[in-house]
């Protein structure tokens, strides 16, 4: 999985999904990137609540953010004393209906896709979150997206996707009472023939950019906007 996905649901459409209460404080993000503030469902939420994906910005600046702090695999939840006590106590679901990743085409070219599920479908992503001080003692609540292995239409661009959970998951992912055995078992890679995939504008990498035109279909290009012959 790369560092990017959307989430473009309207509130009305977001509250009825997931049965929440959606505040004004929500917009559809087509851009999605680390750093940013986003909306999730925590285990003790009745709405959307609003963390950092990964970190705040002002401990990021001019720095690649790594990979450890946005994403977490599933076959090492359970070997960090953090990972695994997230694992029990402090679980979240990322609403979302896409993502995007990059696939090499060259020694450096990559062309941009978008993965969706089903049509256009709206799931969730399993998440695990964490609460810390920063500098000035404020509160920061800050969140990871679980990995799994790719399914046969990701693995053609990346090893790894998100876990992505059904409704019947997200109501055992979010039950405090749900084993630990049990949940390790609902991060299982989605099944490839509910989803799609295609190439979109290579703006998607500036975290900065944002709007509907940036999910549009576009043909592939490289980095240098050279035209490839991979679709």
């Amino acid at each position: 999985m790369g560092d990017r996905y959307t989430i473009t649901a309207d509130a009305d459409t977001l509250s009825k999904r997931f049965k929440i209460d959606v505040t004004e404080r929500y917009e559809p993000r087509y851009n999605a990137a680390p750093t940013q503030v986003l909306p999730i469902v925590t285990q003790d939420s009745k709405g959307l609540s609003f963390f950092y994906w990964g970190q705040i910005p002002e401990r990021s600046k001019n720095k690649t953010i790594s990979s450890k702090l946005i994403l977490a695999e599933k076959e090492t939840l359970t070997e960090k004393v953090s990972s695994h006590k997230a694992l029990l106590q402090s679980r979240c679901i990322v609403p979302a209906d896409g993502f995007y990743d990059w696939k090499r085409i060259s020694k450096k070219g990559k062309v941009p896709y978008r993965f969706i599920f089903g049509n256009d479908q709206t799931v969730s992503f399993a998440g695990i979150w964490e609460e810390f001080e920063d500098d000035e003692e404020n509160v920061v609540h800050t969140f990871k997206i679980i990995t799994t292995p790719a399914n046969s239409i990701v693995s053609e661009v990346n090893n790894r996707m998100p876990a992505v959970l059904t409704p019947e998951a997200e109501r055992l992912w979010l039950d405090s009472n749900t084993p630990e055995e049990q949940l390790l078992e609902l991060l299982a890679p989605y099944p490839s023939d509910q989803m799609g995939s295609y190439s979109v504008s290579p703006r998607i990498g500036d975290i900065n950019n944002e709007g509907a035109t940036l999910i549009k279909p576009m043909a592939p290009a490289d980095q240098f906007g050279n035209y490839s012959l991979f679709d």
